[in-house]
C-alpha cells in the first residue's frame, strides 16, 4: 500500500510540474481594460475570458513554442508566438477593428448615393421619385446642396464652375458626352437611364487622385451589379414609350432598354414661349453585358441616341427669326472588368469610346461638328492591411474634335487632336477608428499643349463622436480648356484650380446632417477680345476667380412616420475675370443663395407616394449695357413647385404622375440686349424665359416577371 501511495504522489507530482499557468491582462489603446476579451492558446482548448479588470488566468500541460490569440468583437485578433516554459504575464493591448459600420470614413466634398455607400445622403432611386427630376440624374442631384439651377442650359453646374467643369464616369471610364443635344437656351439633360445603375458618387470638390481634368467635380456612377432574376418592363408615357428586359443564364447576365420620345403631344396641350417647328424626338437605347469570374466581373456597357428638333429662335438684334434644325446622334461604349488576383491585389481596367455628331442647319448657313474620344485605364489597388491599401495606375484619353461652317459667302474648318496621359497614386490609410486619411498625386502630360502638370491631393477624417466627424480636403486641379477655344487656338495652358474643403457630419439611422465651407481659387481661365470666342480671338491663360461658400443639407426619413424629406441651402460669393469680362465680377450663372425642400410621403390608404420639391434660388447677375458698371444688373429670384404622385395600381402596375412648376411661375433666366442702341440712346432688350411655363408627365410603368413578386414597388 504504501508503494502504491508512493506511486500515485510521484505522478500527480509529474502532472502538476507539467502545468504553465498564463497570467495577464488585456486593455485598449489607451490602456482600459477589456472585459469579455477570448485568450486562447491555438489548436488546444487551454484558454479564458477576461474578468471586469481585463485579467486572465489558465493553466495549459502544453509545451513548447506556441501561438497565443487573443480575439474580441469590433478589435483586430492579436497572436503572439511564446514559449510556454518561458511565459512571464503580460500586458496585451488591442487596436479597435476598422472593418465595423462606425469608422471614421472621409466626406469632405463628397455625396454617395447606393445600398453600399457608408454615408448615403440619395437613394438611387431618388433620381426617379424626386418631384421636378423627370428620371434625369442631373436634376435630382440639383436638389442637393453646392449646385446651381441652370434653367435655361440643363447641365450641372458646381460651386462656381462652368458645366464643363464636371467629368461623369460610368464603372470608371469617363463619358465624354454626357448630355444630349440642345440650342440656345433650350435645356438638356442627362443621357442616362438611372435604372441601369445601383448607385453614385457625387463630389463637389476634393476629389481623388484617380479623376483627372475637371476643376470643380466628378460625378461617378456605378452600373448594376450581377443580376439574378429576369423581368420585363413597359412604360407607356404622354412623352412616348419604354421596354427594358433582363436575361440571366449561368454566370451571365443581359440587361437593355429602349425609348421613343416625341414632345408634340405635350407641346400641343402646353401653351410654348419658342416656335417649334418640328418638336423634339429621341430614340436612344441601353444595355449592360456582365459576366461574373470566380474572383471578378467583366461588364460591357453601350448605349445610343439619336435625337432632332426643329425650332425658331428671336433675336434682339436682328428683324427677322433664326431657324435652328439641329440633328444629334451619339454612342458610348464601355467594357471594365473588376477582380481580385494574388495576396490582397485588386485590378480596375477598361476602355471607353464616344462619339458625338451634330449637324445643324440654320437660316445664315450650316455647321456640321463631331466629337471622337477614347479612355483607357488601369488600376491597381493593394491591400497590406486592413487599414493601409495603396492604389496606382494611369490613363490615356484621346479626344479628336472637327468642325465645319459653310453659307454662302464663308467655308470654315477647325478642329484639334490631343493625347493625354496620367499617372496617379494614392493611400489610403486608417490610423484608428476615429482618424483616417488619403493622400495621392497625378501626373499628367497634354500633347496638344506640350504641358505637364503635377497635383497634389489630401484627405483627413477624424471621428469626435459616435455619430459626429469632421473631414478636411486640398487639391490642385488642371484641365484643358474647352473645345470652343481649341478649335481655334492650341497654344494655350490648362487651366487650374485649387480646393479647400472643411466638412462636419452628423449620421445616424435614417437622419444625416451636413455643413461644408469651402475656397476655390482658379488661375490661368481663358481670356479671349471679341464679342465671342471666335477665328480671330486672342486668346490667352490671365483669367482669374474665386468661389467661396457654406453648404448645408439635412435628411430625415425617421421623425414622421411614413415621411422622408431633405433639406439643402447654399451660400456661394464666387466672382471671376475671364471669357471677354472688362472686371471682375459675378457670372451670369451664379446665384447666392439656393434652396431646395424635397419630400416623400407615403399614404397607405391610398397605396401612393405624394413627393414635392421646391427649389428657390436669389437673382443672378446680368450686364445691362444702359448701366456704367459691368454686370450690375439682378433677374428676379427663380421658385419652381414640383409635384407627382406615383399609385400602385397592383404590385407589377403603377401609374404616375408629375409637373414641375405648378404654379406656372413666370421665371427670367435674364435679358439678351441690342448690340446698339436706338435713337434716344438706349440699347433695348428682350427676355430670355423657360420653353414653356410647366411640364407635365404620366406614366404607366408595368412589370412581367416569371415569379410575379418583382414590381415597381422598388421605383416608389
Amino acid at each position: 500500500m504504501k508503494t502504491l501511495t508512493t506511486f500515485l504522489f510521484l505522478i500527480l507530482t509529474t502532472i502538476g510540474f507539467a502545468q504553465t499557468t498564463l497570467t495577464g491582462t488585456v486593455t485598449d489603446a489607451k490602456n482600459k481594460p477589456l472585459v469579455g476579451a477570448n485568450v486562447y492558446i491555438d489548436g488546444t482548448y487551454d484558454g479564458a475570458i477576461t474578468d471586469a479588470n481585463g485579467k486572465f488566468s489558465f493553466e495549459t500541460t502544453v509545451k513548447g513554442t506556441k501561438n497565443l490569440v487573443i480575439t474580441m468583437l469590433t478589435y483586430d485578433t492579436v497572436t503572439l508566438t511564446i514559449t510556454l516554459e518561458q511565459y512571464t504575464p503580460q500586458t496585451i493591448k488591442l487596436r479597435e477593428s476598422v472593418n465595423t459600420l462606425d469608422t471614421v470614413v472621409i466626406t469632405a466634398g463628397t455625396y454617395d448615393a447606393g445600398e453600399r455607400a457608408r454615408v448615403s445622403v440619395l437613394k438611387p432611386l431618388d433620381i426617379v421619385t424626386t418631384a421636378g427630376s423627370n428620371g434625369n440624374i442631373v436634376a435630382a442631384l440639383q436638389t442637393l446642396p453646392g449646385t446651381q439651377t441652370v434653367a435655361e442650359d440643363g447641365r450641372l453646374f458646381v460651386r462656381g464652375g462652368e458645366a464643363d467643369e464636371t467629368q461623369t464616369y460610368i464603372d470608371g471610364i469617363r463619358v465624354a458626352q454626357p448630355y444630349g443635344a440642345t440650342t440656345q437656351n433650350v435645356p438638356t439633360r442627362g443621357r442616362f437611364s438611372p435604372f441601369l445603375f445601383s448607385g453614385m458618387s457625387f463630389s463637389t470638390g476634393g476629389y481623388s487622385a484617380e479623376y483627372g481634368e475637371a476643376l470643380s467635380s466628378v460625378l461617378l456612377l456605378n452600373s448594376k451589379e450581377e443580376e439574378v432574376k429576369e423581368r420585363t418592363d413597359i412604360s407607356f408615357m404622354t412623352v412616348g414609350l419604354g421596354l427594358a428586359n433582363t436575361q440571366v443564364w449561368g454566370k451571365n447576365s443581359l440587361t437593355f432598354n429602349t425609348a421613343y420620345l416625341n414632345l408634340e403631344p405635350y407641346q400641343k396641350l402646353v401653351p410654348q414661349n419658342v416656335q417649334w417647328n418640328k418638336p423634339f424626338q429621341s430614340f436612344s437605347g441601353e444595355s449592360v453585358f456582365r459576366h461574373k469570374f470566380e474572383a471578378g466581373m467583366f461588364k460591357l456597357y453601350a448605349a445610343f441616341d439619336h435625337s432632332n428638333f426643329d425650332l425658331t429662335q428671336e433675336t434682339i438684334n436682328a428683324p427677322y427669326k433664326t431657324r435652328v434644325d439641329l440633328t444629334n446622334n451619339n454612342f458610348y461604349l464601355n467594357s471594365s472588368y473588376k477582380g481580385n488576383f494574388g495576396d490582397g491585389w485588386l485590378i480596375t481596367t477598361g476602355m471607353g469610346y464616344g462619339h458625338g455628331q451634330n449637324q445643324i442647319h440654320l437660316d445664315s448657313g450650316n455647321a456640321f461638328n463631331q466629337e471622337n474620344a477614347v479612355h483607357l485605364k488601369l488600376k491597381l489597388r493593394k491591400s497590406f492591411s486592413d487599414r493601409v491599401k495603396v492604389s496606382f495606375g494611369g490613363d490615356q484619353f484621346v479626344t479628336d474634335f472637327n468642325e465645319d461652317f459653310s453659307n454662302t459667302s464663308i467655308q470654315s474648318k477647325s478642329g484639334y487632336a490631343t493625347r493625354i496621359s496620367a499617372l496617379y497614386t494614392e493611400a489610403d490609410i486608417i490610423f484608428t477608428k476615429q482618424f483616417a486619411a488619403k493622400v495621392g498625386a497625378r501626373y499628367s502630360y497634354n500633347s496638344l499643349l506640350a504641358e505637364s502638370n503635377v497635383t497634389p491631393r489630401v484627405s483627413l477624417a477624424y471621428k469626435t463622436a459616435k455619430n459626429h466627424q469632421f473631414s478636411l480636403a486640398y487639391g490642385t486641379f488642371t484641365q484643358a480648356p474647352n473645345a470652343n477655344y481649341l478649335k481655334y487656338e492650341s497654344q494655350l495652358d490648362s487651366e487650374r484650380a485649387a480646393h479647400y474643403i472643411l466638412n462636419y457630419l452628423f449620421n445616424r439611422d435614417r437622419q444625416t446632417f451636413r455643413v461644408e465651407v469651402y475656397d476655390k481659387e482658379y488661375s490661368s481661365l481663358i481670356k479671349y477680345d471679341t464679342p465671342a470666342a471666335q477665328f480671330n480671338s486672342q486668346f490667352n491663360n490671365a483669367g482669374t476667380g474665386y468661389a467661396r461658400g457654406l453648404d448645408i443639407f439635412w435628411r430625415d426619413g425617421k421623425s414622421v412616420k411614413n415621411l422622408e424629406y431633405w433639406i439643402s441651402y447654399s451660400y456661394i460669393d464666387s466672382q471671376r475675370d475671364y471669357r471677354n469680362f472688362s472686371a471682375t465680377v459675378t457670372p451670369n450663372f451664379i446665384a447666392k443663395h439656393s434652396l431646395s425642400v424635397v419630400g416623400k410621403y407615403w399614404i397607405n390608404d391610398w397605396k401612393s407616394q405624394l413627393s414635392v420639391t421646391h427649389s428657390f434660388t436669389t437673382g443672378r447677375p446680368f450686364n445691362n449695357p444702359n448701366e456704367t458698371a459691368f454686370m450690375n444688373g439682378k433677374t428676379k429670384p427663380y421658385n419652381n413647385l414640383s409635384l407627382s404622385w406615383a399609385y400602385l395600381i397592383s404590385s407589377q402596375k403603377i401609374l404616375y404622375f408629375s409637373m414641375t412648376n405648378l404654379l406656372g411661375t413666370q421665371n427670367v433666366f435674364g435679358y439678351e440686349y441690342a448690340n446698339s442702341p436706338d435713337a434716344n440712346g438706349v440699347y433695348n432688350r428682350r427676355t430670355i424665359q423657360p420653353t414653356a411655363d410647366r411640364f407635365f408627365f404620366i406614366g404607366f410603368f408595368w412589370t412581367i416577371s416569371d415569379n410575379k413578386k418583382e414590381s415597381q414597388l422598388n421605383n416608389l
